[in-house]
């Protein structure tokens, strides 16, 4: 019977979630989802120091407001808990132990002086001090000390970390989903740190260890990791335990230039790099996006379809992904492309839930949510949100709607405000005193029929006509407009503006 499919996203709590490893743990998800498996959400937390408050939290929102949410994880045991390594330590010490007793493992009672020591030596020389197979014979450690020496320092309650034996000369051959087959030579690394003086493991066992009790069949995980694919992968054969599959995602770049999308980048240029507002850092969701444009847009980082397809629901992604098609080379992040998709999504959305959005988010801000229907709001969400982008611009492109122009844009003043405007303007607001219908079509009829009457051009009346009712030389159809806010109050607005403008 074939394995099921499980995997995990494996943060550390020590702040919020950058928008790659939020991508990391869409592409779990989607794989999760494809083969019909778990998504497992993991709380790395065994470096307490660094441990931040509030950073669980805020991850698991992250995820759900993205609708890409867990199956298991804290709160939600599918019996391989617990999901957060700090309630988990009392596991890790035996394996340590385990390892040590197949001659895979050492203890070393090297002091952090005494290692500094070493490194400040090599540094005068010009080199790098490694911690590996051509000097740990002459460091403190079990490989040179006899049983009786060994069992000594031991019962003293002496400081000691238990570190990885790398065996020496040897090529690894390794395997990688997105990277293929990669060969590492041993003698090229370190004896790396398993478990630490103070009863913690360090993040290399207690991820081994919990990915093998989890039954995690594939670690999708970012490049970062690459470094620490041949230790991982030595551990399992150490242990004698499959390892599941490996896949290193691309690198999400900067903008502009190069290395690595920041949150200085974001900060530089204008764009949020964090799903959710953290402290002063505003996230995708506060700057307006939607949580559908951000998934459609972090999916493509780095993955692709195939085909010229852009726009994915997230079942679309489910279907579609394949780690066959993740790029081996980073991702340039666009935030000019990001705003495309979330105009698009917008479009999309009902005017129903934008017109409530509008309501709450930022007519209540101008007390005016009460003084205008919903249906009102919908009507005017339906007239502009094609020139939008975030329900955050509706206010700019529709303050006319629901507030009458107290100033007036000066160049379109200038280039509209005739000496024979006022006149022309008093006889259109004769003309709609006495309409009884007030439709759009209706009014539009009566001025340009009037105006052909006149034998006036229309860029004589329509212009400045616009210019009285908005304020400025924006906006919809005009008689749109004017049939929306009524009678009374189009004609108060040309009032108004003869007499500030004459």
């Amino acid at each position: 019977m074939a394995q099921k499919i499980r995997v995990r996203f494996a943060p550390s709590p020590t702040g919020p979630l950058h928008i790659g490893g939020l991508r990391t743990a869409l592409f779990n998800y989607l794989f999760a989802k494809k083969n019909g498996g778990d998504f497992i959400l993991r709380i790395e937390d065994t470096d307490q120091n660094r441990f931040v408050e509030g950073a669980e939290d805020y991850i698991i929102a992250s995820l759900n407001w993205c609708n890409i949410p867990f199956d298991e994880g804290p709160g939600k045991d599918g019996g391989f808990g617990p999901y957060r390594q700090s309630e988990r330590k009392h596991l890790y010490k035996k394996y340590a132990e385990e390892l040590i007793a197949k001659g895979k493992a050492y203890y070393a009672f090297d002091t952090p002086n005494s290692l500094d020591v070493h490194r400040k030596a090599h540094e005068i020389e010009g080199k790098t001090f490694i911690y590996n197979w051509h000097n740990r014979l002459k460091l403190d450690n079990s490989l040179t000390l006899s049983d009786d020496e060994l069992k000594d320092k031991l019962d003293s309650g002496q400081d000691y970390v238990i570190r990885f034996l790398t065996p020496e000369s040897k090529k690894l051959k390794l395997q990688d989903s997105i990277r293929g087959s990669i060969e590492i030579d041993t003698n090229t690394l370190d004896d790396k740190v398993l478990f630490k003086s103070d009863g913690m493991p360090t993040y290399h066992l207690a991820n081994i260890v919990d990915d093998h009790l989890m039954e995690i069949s594939h670690v999708i995980r970012g490049e970062e990791w690459l470094p620490s694919l041949a230790l991982h992968q030595q551990l399992y054969d150490a242990f004698g335990w499959q390892a599941p599959q490996f896949a290193h995602l691309p690198l999400i770049m900067k903008p502009v230039g190069k290395g690595k999308l920041s949150k200085r980048d974001g900060e530089k240029m204008g764009f949020p790099v964090f799903p959710l507002t953290w402290k002063e850092s505003t996230g995708y969701r506060e700057e307006g996006f939607f949580p559908e444009a951000v998934v459609n847009f972090l999916a493509l980082l780095g993955w692709n379809p195939g085909t010229e397809q852009e726009i994915f629901s997230l079942d679309e992604l489910v279907q579609a992904f394949s780690l066959e098609r993740v790029n081996k080379s980073g991702a340039r992040f666009d935030p000019d492309k990001n705003k495309w998709y979330n105009q698009y999504y917008l479009q999309e959305a009902s005017n129903a839930s934008l017109a409530s959005s509008f309501q709450e988010q930022f007519l209540a801000k101008e007390n005016l949510n009460t003084q205008f229907s919903l249906e009102y709001v919908e009507q005017v969400v339906s007239l502009i949100k094609e020139r939008a982008t975030f329900v955050s611009d509706f206010w700019e492109l529709s303050d006319y709607f629901f507030v009458s122009p107290s100033v007036y844009a000066e160049k379109a003043v200038k280039k509209q405000w005739k000496e024979d405007t006022p006149e022309i303007l008093n006889e259109v607001k004769s003309l709609l005193e006495v309409q009884d219908n007030f439709s759009s079509s209706h009014i539009e009829t009566v001025v340009k029929d009037w105006i052909k009457e006149k034998e006036l051009s229309f860029g004589k009346v329509m212009p400045p006509l616009r210019l009285v009712i908005v304020g400025d030389m924006k906006g919809p159809h005009l008689f749109d407009i004017m049939a929306m806010i009524g009678k009374k109050e189009s004609i108060d607005r040309i009032e108004n503006a003869m007499v500030t403008l004459s």
